[in-house]
């Protein structure tokens, strides 16, 4: 996948479920490592909490490493119930933690199940998104004639110039969305103009 869904930014929803708060928080992690971090900084927020019940997706499509945990509440009755929400939310590269403060009734197995995955549908009802798009670097040598017709071609792509050095010709270190590469390819190609090209 060259594009997918992820989260923007993070946000956190709350929900009372007979005195238990259920504090949900959302946000976005392109790797497990980053997707642990965020988790302990949650548990870290909130030291005195019952239970950090979490699940995340790195990744999106075919190509996805999943994690979860019930964090102490019986077996199957709140990590699986989170990461069946995330299946269900068409995101990649998220991470999402419920917090929960007990209230003093026991909600039984299915209301568990019902309240982490209300938790979890809450949050992830306010959560903004936003596009990851998988690019590639590539050196560019440009003769000052074909400078401002490379420029509007490197737009035209949703590409970015990273870096440019002036000498006897203009070199770009340009960022490329992959599935923009062969159409400027092509174009390069089409208009012959002999660039030094290196990708």
């Amino acid at each position: 996948m060259t594009r997918y869904p992820i989260p923007a930014e993070t946000v956190r929803a709350e929900l009372r479920v007979k005195n238990s708060r259920f504090i949900t928080t959302v946000g976005h992690a392109d790797s497990v490592e980053a997707a642990r971090a965020f988790i302990d900084a949650i548990r870290a927020e909130f030291p005195d909490a019952t239970h950090h019940v979490y699940a995340y997706q790195i990744g999106y499509g075919a190509s996805v490493t999943e994690g979860l945990t019930d964090d102490g509440e019986p077996s199957g009755t709140a990590g699986r119930p989170t990461l069946a929400v995330l299946r269900g939310a068409d995101l990649g590269d998220v991470v999402l933690v419920t917090t929960r403060h007990f209230g003093g009734t026991k909600l039984g197995t299915g209301g568990l199940v019902r309240a982490y995955s209300d938790s979890a549908k809450a949050a992830l009802a306010i959560l903004p998104r936003t596009e990851r798009v998988a690019r590639r670097r590539v050196r560019l040598v440009v003769p000052y004639s074909l400078y401002e017709r490379i420029r509007q071609m490197i737009a035209d792509v949703d590409g970015h110039i990273e870096d440019e050095t002036f000498a006897a010709e203009v070199t770009l270190v340009v960022s490329l969305p992959v599935d923009g590469l062969a159409p400027f390819e092509a174009e390069v190609a089409a208009g012959r103009m002999g660039l030094d090209y290196h990708s």
